[in-house]
C-alpha cells in the first residue's frame, strides 16, 4: 500500500506539463482543439502549444506607485529624420526615440527595400544603425544594397533568428539610433517550445525586442508578413504593443506603392506616402496627383476626376466606369480600388431617385493608379462616371467631383473642401462639382478662377448628362 502511494506521489510530481490550444490567426486560447476558431471564425488555425509558466508579480515592500496629476507641461517628443520625405510624412515628422514601428505588406511589395534605404539614409547622416535579417544572409543584403547604390553606407548588418543573441548585441551596443528586424515572423526564443512564426513566438519575440528598445532608447522597425486576406499575420496583440503600424500597399502591375499609416501614437493616422518602384529602388513621388492623372485622356465617356483626401494630403484620381449589356443571368459588379457594397448602394440610388436604369447591365468600376479609396466623398465622382458611361456623354475635361451621396439622393458635405479645390486648381482644373455649401466664406486666392457648380441632389448631376 505504501509502495502504491509512493508511486502515485512520484507520478503527481513528475506529471508532464499541460498544453493549450492557440489560434494561429488571432491568438485566442482554448482548452481543447477545435476545427474552427470561435473568436475569429477561421478554419484549421488552432494548434497545440505548451503552456507557458508565468509567475505572478513579486511584491516589492517599500515601493509605491507614483501618482501624477493630469495638469502639467510636457515637451513634444524629439524626432530623428529618416531622410526619406514620404516615410517621414507618414511617421508624423520622423522617428521618435524608443518607439516601435510595425511595417506590413505583401511579399515582394518592397518592405525590405524601403527599410534598407531608410537605414542607409540614417547611417549616412551619422546615426548608428543595425539591420538584422532573419530571411537573408549578409551577402544577399550586400548584393541588394549594391543594386540600390547603398554599398557605401556605414550600416551594420547581422543575420540571425535567435532573439537571445540579438538581445545580447542590442544590450552591448552603444549609441544605437535605429534597429531593423526583418522579419518578426522569423524570430525565435529557445525557451518557448513552438516553431518560429507561431502566435506564441511572435508575441514573445516582439515583446522582448520592444522592451529593449524602450529601455535603450533606440527606434525599432519590425517587418511583418500579411495573410492572404491582407491583414498582418500573427496575433493582433502585436499591433497593440507597437507605437505605429504602417501598411505597404500596391499592385505589382503598377509601379506605384502606397505606404499607409493605420496607427500612430505620435502623429496623425491615415497619412499616406507615395513611392514609385524603379530599378534603383523606391523613389519618392512628391506630387502624386500629377502622376495618377498623367495617362488620363479627356473627352471619354465613363471617366471622372475625384478630388480625394488621404490623411492631410489632397490627391486627385481618375474614376473609370464601363457598362456592358448582360445577355442573361445576374448582372456582374466588378470593382477595383473601391467598396463594392457602396457601389451597389449608389446604383440603387441612381435607379430609384434619378431614373437611371443600370440594374440590368454589367458594371465595371476602376480607380486608376492602384490606389484604394475609402472615404465616402468619392460617391459623386463615381456617380458622374456611371452617368457618363450610361449616356455616352463625357464629363467636362477640366472638372473635378467630390461629395457624399445619401440614400434619398441628397449630396452631403465633406471635410476640407478648400484643400481639395486648391489641389485641383494647382493642376489646372477650372471647374468643380461639389455639395451645396451652407456657409460661403472667402475663397482661397488659388481657387479664385474656378467655377463652382454646387448641387444639392444627385438628380441635378444626372441632368447634366441626360439633358
Amino acid at each position: 500500500m505504501s509502495q502504491s502511494r509512493h508511486l502515485l506521489t512520484n507520478c503527481c510530481i513528475m506529471a508532464k506539463p499541460t498544453t493549450r490550444f492557440v489560434c494561429q490567426s488571432c491568438g485566442a486560447v482554448t482548452a481543447k482543439w477545435a476545427g474552427r476558431c470561435e473568436t475569429c471564425g477561421e478554419w484549421n488555425t488552432v494548434a497545440e502549444e505548451p503552456a507557458e509558466a508565468r509567475p505572478g508579480p513579486a511584491a516589492r515592500p517599500g515601493r509605491k506607485l507614483a501618482l501624477e496629476p493630469l495638469t502639467g507641461t510636457a515637451a513634444p517628443p524629439p524626432r530623428r529624420l529618416v531622410g526619406i520625405g514620404e516615410l517621414d510624412r507618414v511617421l508624423g515628422g520622423g522617428l521618435v526615440a524608443a518607439s516601435a514601428v510595425l511595417v506590413g505588406g505583401d511579399p515582394g511589395i518592397g518592405k525590405s527595400t524601403l527599410l534598407l534605404q531608410a537605414a542607409a539614409s540614417m547611417a549616412r547622416a551619422g546615426s548608428r544603425v543595425l539591420y538584422v535579417s532573419g530571411e537573408e544572409a549578409v551577402d544577399q543584403i550586400r548584393l541588394r544594397a549594391r543594386r540600390l547604390g547603398l554599398a557605401d553606407a556605414p550600416l551594420s548588418l547581422a543575420a540571425s533568428i535567435n532573439v537571445r543573441d540579438i538581445a545580447a548585441v542590442l544590450e552591448s551596443e552603444r549609441d544605437l539610433s535605429l534597429v531593423v528586424i526583418d522579419s518578426i515572423q522569423t524570430m525565435w526564443l529557445d525557451n518557448i517550445e513552438s516553431a518560429p512564426g507561431t502566435v506564441t513566438q511572435v508575441r514573445a519575440s516582439g515583446f522582448e525586442l520592444i522592451r529593449i528598445a524602450k529601455q535603450r532608447g533606440f527606434s525599432l522597425f519590425l517587418v511583418g508578413h500579411v495573410t492572404k486576406e491582407g491583414t498582418l499575420a500573427g496575433p493582433r496583440v502585436l499591433e497593440h504593443m507597437v507605437d505605429a503600424v504602417l501598411h505597404f500597399e500596391g499592385d505589382r502591375g503598377h509601379q506605384f506603392r502606397i505606404l499607409r499609416g493605420t496607427k500612430n501614437r505620435f502623429g496623425a493616422t491615415d497619412e499616406i506616402g507615395v513611392f514609385e518602384m524603379t530599378d534603383r529602388g523606391l523613389a519618392e513621388v512628391a506630387n502624386p496627383s500629377a502622376l495618377f492623372l498623367a495617362e488620363r485622356r479627356g473627352h471619354i465617356a465613363g471617366s471622372a476626376v475625384f478630388a480625394g483626401l488621404e490623411g492631410s494630403r489632397p490627391v486627385l484620381l481618375e474614376i473609370q466606369a464601363l457598362l456592358s449589356a448582360n445577355p442573361g443571368g445576374s448582372p456582374r459588379r466588378s470593382v477595383v480600388g473601391w467598396d463594392g457594397g457602396r457601389l451597389s448602394m449608389l446604383l440603387a440610388v441612381l435607379d430609384a431617385r434619378c431614373d437611371l436604369k443600370l440594374s440590368a447591365l454589367d458594371v465595371y468600376l476602376n480607380v486608376a493608379g492602384g490606389l484604394r479609396i475609402t472615404e465616402p466623398a468619392a460617391d459623386l465622382a463615381v456617380a458622374a462616371a456611371l452617368a457618363s458611361a450610361a449616356t455616352g456623354r463625357p464629363t467636362h475635361a477640366g472638372a473635378v467631383y467630390f461629395g457624399e451621396v445619401g440614400l434619398s439622393g441628397e449630396v452631403r458635405q465633406v471635410a476640407q473642401a478648400d484643400a481639395r479645390l486648391k489641389e485641383a486648381a494647382k493642376l489646372g482644373f477650372e471647374r468643380a462639382v461639389l455639395p451645396r455649401r451652407v456657409a460661403r466664406g472667402n475663397r482661397a486666392p488659388a481657387t479664385e478662377g474656378m467655377v463652382l457648380d454646387e448641387i444639392g441632389h444627385l438628380a441635378d448631376l444626372v441632368k447634366q448628362f441626360t439633358g
